[in-house]
């Protein structure tokens, strides 16, 4: 495959990551930080959110799994990993994490483990979505072409 073909298969990527709300304009955002100083800046940002990502969800797991819930320790690892995702501009992770909230106020466990699966599963397709984004990156580059940038 060519680099104009691999350029347009990224943006092409990233424009539906967008328009299904995996990510939103903060994840433009990162990607205008990165510059020749800093080339792997998003990569880093977001390995980052991964490694957070992983712990979080094991923490949220083990929580909702002592008896008696400590709702207050399950809605602290929720409103970190709500900031995490923020940041990178995980919108549906996000989104998610809001809701799981309400469930941690309401002392609600069934909600709560409802959305812990949803979370593993949005974080799931968002983190695939986002590693073929950058293996297409890594593609361009072996190519000799630059990445495109997003508007």
């Amino acid at each position: 495959m060519d680099v104009l073909q691999l350029q347009r298969k990224l943006r092409e990527h990233q424009a539906a990551m967008l328009r299904e709300g995996f990510l939103d304009d903060q994840f433009s955002q990162l990607q205008k930080l990165q510059d020749e100083s800093s080339p792997d800046f998003v990569i880093e940002v977001v390995k980052m959110f991964f490694d957070d990502s992983e712990k979080l969800l094991h923490n949220m797991t083990r929580a909702l799994g002592q008896v008696p819930v400590d709702f207050k320790q399950v809605d602290a690892h929720v409103h970190q990993y709500k900031g995490s995702s923020a940041s990178v501009g995980a919108a549906r992770v996000k989104n998610v994490c809001a809701t799981f909230r309400n469930f941690c106020e309401t002392q609600n466990l069934e909600g709560c483990v409802r959305c812990l699966q949803q979370l593993q599963q949005e974080y799931s397709l968002l983190k695939n979505n986002l590693q073929y984004l950058f293996r297409l990156q890594e593609e361009i580059q072996a190519a000799g072409g630059s990445i495109p940038t997003i508007e």
